[in-house]
């Protein structure tokens, strides 16, 4: 079959994480996904994030968000360029950027300033802290957000110094949060015949993270802090718990798993006990029901209770990153592949997350820098002297 989003065509000013992150789903599942890259500064600045590199302006990094689009390379700050931009999008049906808030009004990339050539156009932005404000121009980035928008006290152990995540999920989830308006826009667009912008940022998607302890605190006042080994707020056992060699997660988030472990563990009547048999008794015996469980869980490896547990009590071994990609199940469901240059070299990387049982997505590696400028500009109607000319001025690359 035809991949789900064939025929879309998004520029993509775009730069290192939150937006190629959003963007990628988009070129993975079929868009065709133009990134327009700073010529001056030497492309997205993500080509040049070590310490791992597959060549020059290559990084491994740059690699991981970036596959199955295409590059052009323009000097944004001058006018020609910009006209080339507005040319590009007579062709598009989105624009997408991730930049400062106060940069997309200012370097023309909004509805308002490409509705005369593309009255179609969905122009979604992914800025710091929006695009209007007192913050508009500030630059901002993820762990920042988990600062202050209250996800590093929620993070770490009651007695320790708050904690980020270990990822850069506010990025991740923003970027995709993107990539989802700018196709609802596009729906809207294809409806009415008119566009529009549509604006998310990295604060107010690690706000809206905030979820239920957020509504327990707008609704009941209650500040919701750390819980000991990762522990869930209100649902016990649901936390880290050591083993003899290690550590197993353990998820007793239905009341039916509370009572199939505690028969696991050789303690039945723990399922029975009035003591422990309700959500809300464990909940007030808190650390006992950890210190019961965890008295037993170290008499055995993690391998053993593993074995016991798995695919009836949900449990999860923790992995570092070798062993989460070594995991066996990875290769069973084919998570990672490899993305192939235009030499024959090949990239490996996380598969998208999305399947499809009758299509395959490309796995195309990343571009090099303004890798497609003449074939896109060409396809604009440009002639050979014509895009030399604006080589030699530095307008694209």
């Amino acid at each position: 079959m035809s991949l789900p989003l064939a025929g879309i065509r998004v520029l993509a000013v775009e730069q290192y994480g939150a937006g190629p992150a959003g963007s990628i789903y988009l070129a993975d599942l079929g868009a065709e996904v133009i990134k327009v890259e700073n010529l001056r500064e030497g492309g997205d600045i993500a080509r040049h994030v070590g310490p791992h590199f597959f060549g020059p302006g290559d990084s491994q990094f740059f690699q991981t968000f970036n596959r199955n689009k295409r590059s052009i390379a323009l000097d944004l700050a001058k006018p020609e360029a910009r006209a080339v931009l507005r040319d590009l999008a007579r062709t598009a049906e989105g624009e997408f950027d991730n930049l400062r808030g106060d940069l997309p009004g200012k370097l023309g990339l909004t509805y308002e300033h490409l509705r005369d050539v593309n009255p179609r156009i969905v122009c979604a932005h992914l800025s710091a802290y929006g695009r209007e404000g007192s913050r508009a121009a500030w630059p901002g980035y993820d762990y920042l957000m988990q600062a202050e928008a209250g996800h590093m006290s929620l993070t770490g152990e009651p007695d320790g110094a708050p904690q980020r995540y270990g990822l850069s999920v506010v990025d991740l989830m923003t970027g995709l949060t993107a990539a989802f308006a700018l196709l609802a826009g596009i729906i809207g667009a294809r409806a009415t015949g008119q566009g529009r912008d549509l604006d998310t940022s990295l604060f107010d998607l690690a706000l809206f993270n905030l979820n239920y302890p957020g509504t327990w605190y707008l609704n009941a006042g209650h500040v919701q802090g750390r819980e000991k080994r990762g522990g869930h707020p209100s649902l016990v056992p649901s936390q880290l718990f050591r083993t003899r060699d290690g550590w197993l997660f353990v998820m007793c988030n239905k009341e039916k798993f509370w009572t199939l472990l505690a028969a696991a563990l050789g303690h039945p009547e723990w399922g029975t006990d009035p003591q422990f048999s309700t959500f809300k008794a464990r909940l007030e015996r808190r650390n006992q029901v950890a210190e019961m469980v965890e008295a037993e869980l170290v008499k055995q490896t993690t391998a053993h209770w593993l074995r016991k547990l798995s695919g009836t009590v949900p449990v999860a071994p923790v992995h570092d990153v070798k062993q989460a990609l070594d995991n066996p199940l990875v290769a069973e469901r084919q998570s990672v592949r490899d993305f192939a240059y235009p030499d024959g070299r090949t990239a490996r990387l996380i598969a998208n997350p999305i399947r499809s049982a009758d299509t395959e997505w490309p796995q195309r590696a990343a571009p090099a820098l303004g890798a497609d400028t003449d074939a896109l500009l060409q396809d604009i109607g440009y002639d050979a002297a014509r895009i030399a000319r604006l080589r030699a001025e530095g307008v694209v690359g």
